[in-house]
């Protein structure tokens, strides 16, 4: 069966079970426990030959029943009707309680199919299919479809944990990850930036047997608190040939700010998750639900505050080799806030070389009314002198219009800034005085209000220009954008206000 009839396939049951109430995340949810046991059983026959100790079923208190049935495909695949809805959900619950990638792969599973026959079909379609022999491409290419389509799915929220491939690929492509050398992301996601360094390294490097190892198992690594996000990862991952089946899953499910366990990376890339400020729910005397502000008091920390993605710049910052990388998506208000985030600049551009700032438009993530940019810097030793000698920033958001249905972005879209990043050569970076390419030295930053970094200096069309606004269409949703934008600032306002 073709790559595109496989694709075609897998939505048609999307499609089915969405008439049932099954949404694109329980689907999804459900497709990676049983490709999972599928691959699995796949490689424990000729000629991989692998030895996986798949566990009976457990009872309650989480002992093996002796005589109870194997947790595996070829048990699954074997029930029919009542028989194989009461073992599947016994399965999910025994195999969520196993060590290593397994454990992690079903943790809180639930069967969300409760039709066995719709279940069986889902069953049959991935039992049709050789999995293990098709080529990673192909398979990542559906499970990253699949993923896709999740995050388009505006009420599952699914949009806020997919970063849009066009620009990962154009951060990766700026960075240049080399091989043996570690890559984190704090706040994983569904694994986009590992799997786009993945490629990057083995599109532009001959790999030996050790490289191809270390890249396989020992490069990447990251957090992930919410389960389903993190399953989905695990197996995007594996799907993508990054860690083993049987071995220790790379993504830690802990909090990523609550403390430095020490650890250093060459790279970081990441895109922290949206939403400004860190708190926690609990339940008061009265059972009520109250929000309480987080606020990381942490030594290496440059100012402690609530606002997520100070903390996670700051953190960042902490994950670095004294000469690692980073490119980091965070919101506009990074850039300009007074208190907490004049201090994190300040000590910024002190202590890394901060040297690119790619303004970003709206109409490009899932979640409306983002305004971000991506932060380009490089760790550095510590000294007297700042390291930032000069920030250049390309505004890639004045008089563009994206939209994610009509006019998706593509990595052509960003190549113009690709080509002035410069990546093989920064010293060779040619200035665009009246284009979108220019750059302000440290002394032009600081001598700003609060080291505002929100700088901007192209016209805005749409305010001078009548006749040439964008299509309607564009134009609506750019509203929406807006509308969406201010709309969070007031919730974000009432929150505080409640709290």
């Amino acid at each position: 069966m073709s790559q595109s009839a496989i694709v075609s396939k897998v939505w048609s049951f999307a499609n089915v079970l969405r008439d049932d109430g099954v949404g694109y995340g329980d689907y999804l949810e459900q497709i990676t426990y049983l490709l999972f046991l599928k691959m699995a059983d796949e490689l424990t026959k000729p000629p991989y030959g692998k030895v996986i100790n798949f566990p009976r079923l457990k009872d309650v208190e989480g002992n093996e029943i002796s005589d109870g049935d194997v947790c595996n495909w070829e048990t699954l695949s074997s029930k029919r009707g009542a028989e194989l809805e009461a073992f599947y959900g016994q399965m999910l619950r025994t195999l969520a309680t196993e060590p290593g990638m397994l454990g992690q792969i079903f943790v809180k599973s639930q069967n969300k199919i409760q039709d066995p026959s719709k279940l069986l079909k889902v069953i049959n379609m991935i039992d049709e299919q050789e999995w293990s022999l098709l080529d990673a491409d192909v398979k990542g290419d559906i499970y990253e479809g699949l993923l896709e389509k999740n995050a388009e799915d505006t009420k599952s929220g699914a949009g806020q944990y997919f970063t849009p491939r066009p620009l990962i690929r154009a951060m990766v492509a700026c960075l240049r990850p080399e091989p043996m050398k570690t890559i984190i992301d704090p706040a994983c996601g569904t694994g986009g930036f590992f799997l786009s360094a993945y490629d990057f390294i083995v599109r532009e490097h001959q790999l030996d047997r050790e490289e191809k190892k270390f890249l396989k198992n020992d490069t990447f690594h990251g957090n992930e608190i919410v389960a389903n996000t993190r399953r989905l990862c695990l197996m995007n991952m594996f799907l993508h040939n990054i860690g083993e089946i049987d071995g220790e899953p790379s993504i830690s499910p802990n909090d990523a700010l609550i403390s430095d366990d020490g650890s250093r990376y060459d790279y970081v890339l990441a895109n922290p998750p949206f939403g400004k400020k860190s708190s926690m729910t609990s339940t008061n005397e009265l059972g009520e639900q109250v929000k309480q502000e987080l606020t990381y008091n942490r030594q290496d920390f440059w100012a402690s505050t609530s606002n997520k993605q100070l903390n996670f710049l700051q953190h960042i910052r902490t994950l670095l080799k004294t000469n690692g990388k980073a490119a980091v998506v965070l919101p506009d208000n990074v850039l300009f806030e007074g208190g907490a985030g004049e201090t994190v600049r300040k000590q910024l551009l002190q202590s890394t070389d901060l040297h690119t700032i790619l303004r970003l438009p709206t109409g490009i993530f899932y979640a409306h009314g983002v305004k971000a940019n991506v932060l380009f810097f490089d760790n550095k030793p510590a000294a007297r002198d700042p390291w930032t000698k000069e920030v250049w920033i390309y505004d890639y958001r004045t008089n563009i219009h994206h939209t994610l249905k009509k006019r998706p972005l593509k990595l052509e879209d960003l190549q113009r800034f690709i080509d002035c990043y410069a990546p093989t050569n920064r010293a060779a970076r040619k200035e665009e005085p009246e284009g979108r390419w220019k750059k302000f030295t440290y002394e032009d930053i600081v001598a700003r209000d609060k080291t505002n970094l929100d700088i901007f200096w192209l016209r805005d069309e749409s305010l001078t220009d009548l006749e040439n606004l964008p299509e309607p269409d564009v134009l609506a949703e750019e509203i929406i954008e807006s509308l969406e934008a201010a709309l969070e600032g007031f919730r974000s306002v009432v929150g505080e206000l409640e709290e």
